[in-house]
Order: C-alpha cells, then sequence, then structure tokens
C-alpha cells in the first residue's frame, strides 16, 4: 500500500555524534536511543518533551531495554548491566577479548527476548566481525563468526521467521532464516544490494507489512524495501546523516530518526541546523512492538 509520509520535525536536539538505536517502549511511552561517541543514553518524553541524559561506563554500540530499571548494554569492554540513575554497572561477559581492535556495533532484540548484536573491527581493516546473541539467562552464544565488517540494519520480519542484518562496509542488507525456537539463522542470502542508492546501510527498522525502512547514512534518506528486496519508496531527509529509525508513539505510526553530526564541517553544520537531532514525521503504516530483553 502507498504509504503516506509526514513532514519532519524535531523531536529532540541533542547534538549527537552519531545517534543510533532508537527504541520506543512501549510500557511508559517514551523513546530511547543513544550516541555512540559522546557517549550518551537519551530519554525523550514526547508529550512534555523533556529529555533526560545519562553518561555509560563505556562508548555504547547497542543496547536493549530489559524488565527492570537497567539496560543490557554492547559497549567497547563487552557486554553489561547498567542502571542509568544510579550507574551501578555489572559486567556480564567479555566475549572478544582474543580480539583487541574489534568494537561491538548495532544490536536488537528478538521477537523471543534474544539479544543480537555484531562486532567489527574499528579500523575496518578486515571482516573480523562476529554475531553473538545474549540469552535472558545472560549466556552469550556465538552465531557467525566470518564476513562481517561493518554490522547494521538488525531487524527481523513480523512473524520473526527472516533476520536481516546489513553490512555498511559492502553497502548491503543480507537476509537469513531464523529459528524463533532456537534463536538460530540458516542460510544467508543478499535481501538488498543498496549501492546505487544515496548513502550507505545504517539503522533499519520493520513495519507491520513486513517492508523494511533503512536509514541512508550520508545519503540524506530512508529507503522502505519490499519484502522481496525491491525499492518501495526514497524518503528524502532534511539532514545529510540519517542513522537509525523506529516506529514510536500509541499508535507506532510515528517515525523517529537519529541523525548525525559526524564529519560535518563548520561550514556544512551550518547548512544543517536539525543535524545531531532526533526528528519525527508521521506515516501511514504502523511499526512492530520492541520486544523487551529477557
Amino acid at each position: 500500500m502507498p504509504v503516506k509520509i509526514g513532514d519532519f520535525e524535531i523531536a529532540a536536539q541533542t547534538l549527537d555524534i552519531i545517534g543510533e538505536v532508537p527504541l520506543w517502549d512501549h510500557r511508559i511511552q517514551r523513546l530511547s536511543w543513544i550516541d555512540i561517541f559522546k557517549p550518551a543514553l537519551h530519554r525523550l518524553d514526547p508529550v512534555s518533551g523533556e529529555v533526560e541524559s545519562f553518561t555509560p561506563p563505556e562508548k555504547l554500540g547497542a543496547y536493549a531495554l530489559t524488565k527492570g530499571d537497567d539496560v543490557l548494554t554492547g559497549g567497547r569492554g563487552g557486554i553489561g548491566r547498567w542502571i542509568p540513575r544510579t550507574g551501578e554497572f555489572l559486567r556480564l561477559a567479555e566475549p572478544e577479548t582474543d580480539m583487541p581492535d574489534n568494537i561491538l556495533n548495532d544490536g536488537r532484540t528478538d521477537p523471543r527476548g534474544r539479544f543480537l548484536i555484531g562486532s567489527m573491527n574499528k579500523r575496518l581493516s578486515g571482516a573480523t566481525g562476529k554475531l553473538w546473541r545474549i540469552d535472558p539467562d545472560e549466556r552469550v552464544v556465538l552465531l557467525q563468526d566470518e564476513d562481517i565488517w561493518l554490522p547494521n540494519s538488525i531487524c527481523w520480519s513480523p512473524d520473526g521467521s527472516t533476520f536481516y542484518m546489513g553490512d555498511s562496509h559492502s553497502n548491503t542488507i543480507f537476509a537469513y532464516d531464523y529459528d524463533l525456537t532456537e534463536g538460530a539463522i540458516s542460510n544467508r542470502r543478499v535481501f538488498a544490494e543498496t549501492a546505487d542508492l544515496p548513502g550507505d546501510v545504517d539503522g533499519s527498522s520493520v513495519d507491520a507489512e513486513g517492508y523494511v525502512w533503512n536509514a541512508r547514512f550520508g545519503g540524506g534518506c530512508i529507503v522502505r524495501f519490499a519484502p522481496d528486496g525491491s525499492v518501495d519508496q526514497i524518503i528524502e531527509t532534511p539532514v545529510s546523516r540519517p542513522a537509525h529509525l523506529a516506529f514510536g508513539g500509541p499508535d507506532l505510526k510515528t517515525i523517529y530518526l537519529t541523525t548525525a553530526t559526524f564529519r560535518l564541517s563548520p561550514e556544512e553544520l551550518a547548512k544543517e541546523p536539525w543535524a545531531g537531532a532526533v526528528l519525527r514525521c508521521e506515516c501511514g503504516v504502523s511499526g512492530l512492538k520492541e520486544t523487551i530483553w529477557g
């Protein structure tokens, strides 16, 4: 179906270096997201416009909402649990101590409450990244250990049977068969080769119709892909570096888009006053409810 996209507006201006991993918490009707470089975790009340910001114990690549007042973190030192209001932090695992140049990057919770997160070489000197699964009992399981440069776009189809993960280095989004019972991946294949589209693969979310919405970092747009991988729509954004998006609001029909000021010159920043902000717009389709880890 055609999707009507409303005009973008600023939901919060936090001047993020790279805003990432927006998550809509349906329990409290709030949006959270991180700045992976500052570093920071932000929480927005969209009704009042109030933003709370917290400094994590390390730079984060991704995080997950939990049943408690903490968040599950994937950071420079590994996996942890962090309570933003108190600063209390517990290290759970350091899965890549044998690869000191690797850092954790994009991650998401699957429909059964398991957290998947990819890693990358911070210098992009090789495809040394891995894909990990963190179970509700805090067990850490390796799912893929080859052919990963810069993982992004982690999300699932509405029924959970298809797992998506993009690679910003190859500018490709891959699809996998996903076993919801076991949390296992198989049958890796190309979902969309996107080198001919503006920008690079960054964060993605899936709508209720099974279409994949991908933020195009450096391309100034969002691309909506049909379930067969074809381009359905290209939505221009008022910033050149959209980074990630989530569906929020009471009906999950509001797109929240994180953005970046990363490597923009002062002259470029002067032309992009909305860079580093979280933007929002209304669209004619609902997203999927974010799963809570555990």
